[in-house]
């Protein structure tokens, strides 16, 4: 299985190996009156989860900023049952300088990214934010090191089933295997998979807002955080405090129709930097674009045909280099080293460069989990970081993605309409459309997935929030924000980032700029307002 993790790109941090309420502030919001309880809000049972605080401590581990704590909220496992069984979700956080003003929740995206790892990593992005706020994230449900899914020795034979050209061949032995694979997830994730998703990990958030002790959530998503944040917003309407949406995700198109926008941003993206490669005489594609693409497709081509040696001893296949350009062409600031690892693939035939991109992937034997911490009184503990399962970033990109998604075509749909979708996502991009239709696969064997999300998350009654959107962005494409932003309907402020990369926040000093404003001092710029696109090395921002 080749796994692309959709998240905020952590570029400044790690150019190579990255993957991936206010009460004072609040009230100054146009519309925000005091709060009201939700429908979503109250229940029996659900006062015990509401009224706990967290105990903060330094955290532990080699890679941890000795300023970062961390912490955990205790949720139900079943919010239909919050008597039953209880899981706990680690939490990290920078506190605010001088007095804070209240909690502002980050999410990096993913689905399936540790947003504890991410903080850690990358906290430095987000220090004017502590100017106001205790800075604070997550690990959702099934993730990191809250009640981490795992799909076992399944893992491998899901890579086999759908990373070679059998899926199109023999569709129906893949669909058998796959849903054999969809059992053995079940059993090595447990009790957390049913309860996976965005539905209920925005319920978690509530919980956590209460923790902190915030009357509203202040928040800004990444990507998959971006879905996250408008069904927070859906559920709990008037506790939305100062929201930001970066890099809009979709609320309605089905698994089939975002792999083809994403291979057709993929494929934008690539010809952007095709285009800048060509103008740079250590290019090892040639002088000329056109040719540059058609050489990237040959390559593709010869590798699947005869893959190279890699320094672990695992071929490296032009589906694996279609992986780790995808994955490269996330930020701008990637460009130069792509054209260098290129080169050194063309040259040497040498894949350890991209290799270094597409790190993120489970590239590697995936072991035997360890359980999730019992806590003695029926609830799952916090797993301890050396016990999350290896696979747990595309295990729960899977089941993630599947719980949002309520398409289930069956076998015969599937192989009926494979031909013509492989010729659209063919057409929709040469490099990257085999490498997308695999989407179109992954969640058949597993449980139905919620109409939540597509059928209830519009026509918002909430305080404004902010969308950013990215024109050259090659996972979520900008007509994602604006097809969002008309869906949640008045609340919805759009900031036009006119740049490349996956999301603006962190390649844009003008979209970062904009977005701590708001966050910060509750200066929203005007709908449609945009920023210019900046030299990645040297910037002033843009323009409005």
């Amino acid at each position: 299985m080749q796994v692309e993790l959709e998240t905020w790109p952590s570029v400044r941090r790690c150019a190579v190996t990255g993957v991936l309420g206010l009460t004072l502030l609040g009230l100054g919001l146009p519309g925000n009156g005091p709060p009201r309880a939700s429908a979503r809000d109250t229940g029996p049972g659900l006062a015990r989860f509401y009224d706990q605080r967290i105990a903060w401590s330094a955290c532990e581990g080699l890679e941890m900023p000795k300023d970062l704590q961390c912490g955990k909220v205790t949720v139900p496992l079943d919010y239909a049952h919050p008597g039953g069984k209880t899981l706990d979700v680690a939490l990290a956080r920078y506190r605010a300088t001088g007095d804070p003003q209240g909690s502002v929740l980050l999410n990096f995206g993913g689905p399936g990214g540790s947003g504890v790892n991410e903080l850690a990593a990358g906290g430095k992005e987000f220090m004017h934010l502590t100017n106001g706020y205790d800075v604070v994230t997550f690990d959702p449900r099934g993730v990191g090191r809250s009640s981490p899914v795992t799909c076992g020795p399944a893992s491998l034979k899901i890579m086999e089933a759908t990373g070679s050209d059998e899926a199109a061949a023999e569709p129906a032995d893949v669909l058998n295997r796959l849903r054999d694979a969809a059992d053995e997830c079940a059993k090595y994730s447990g009790p957390v998979l049913p309860h996976i998703g965005t539905v209920d990990a925005a319920r978690d958030m509530e919980v956590m807002r209460r923790a902190l002790g915030d009357d509203r959530l202040n928040y800004l998503g990444f990507s998959y955080g971006t879905r996250l944040g408008a069904v927070y917003a859906a559920q709990f309407p008037d506790r939305v405090g100062r929201m930001v949406l970066d890099g809009v995700d979709t609320l309605t198109e089905p698994l089939t129709e975002q792999g083809l926008a994403g291979a057709r941003g993929q494929q934008t993206a690539l010809d952007n930097f095709l285009g800048w490669c060509v103008r740079d005489v250590a290019c090892p594609l040639g002088r000329d674009a056109r040719n540059a693409r058609d050489e990237v497709e040959r390559l593709v081509a010869s590798l699947d045909s005869e893959p190279v040696p890699t320094g672990f001893g695992e071929p490296f296949t032009g589906q694996d280099l279609v992986g780790a350009v995808g994955q490269a062409l996330y930020s701008q600031e990637l460009w130069p080293s792509l054209e260098r690892a290129l080169a050194q693939l063309v040259e040497n035939g040498d894949p350890g460069g991209l290799q270094g991109f597409s790190s993120g992937g489970v590239t590697f034997p995936v072991r035997e989990p360890a359980r999730t911490a019992d806590r003695g009184d029926g609830g799952a503990g916090l797993t301890d970081e050396e016990d999350v399962p290896m696979d747990n970033l595309p295990a729960a990109l899977m089941a993630i993605n599947c719980a949002d998604d309520p398409d289930r075509p069956t076998a015969k749909e599937i192989t009926g309409s494979l031909d013509r979708l492989r010729a659209r996502y063919e057409e929709a991009s040469p490099v990257f459309g085999r490498y997308r239709l695999t989407q179109v696969l992954m969640c058949y064997g597993r449980p139905r997935g919620t109409d939540y999300v597509r059928d209830d998350v519009k026509d918002l009654d909430t305080a404004k929030m902010l969308l950013v959107g990215t024109r050259g962005d090659p996972a979520t494409p900008y007509r994602w924000t604006t097809q969002t932003a008309e869906r949640l309907g008045s609340p919805a402020v759009v900031l036009d980032n006119h740049g490349e990369g996956h999301t603006g926040y962190a390649s844009s000093l003008c979209v970062h700029r904009k977005v701590d404003d708001f966050l910060l001092y509750g200066t929203l710029p005007p709908d449609g307002s945009s920023c210019g696109p900046e030299d990645p090395a040297n910037s002033e921002g843009g323009s409005d």
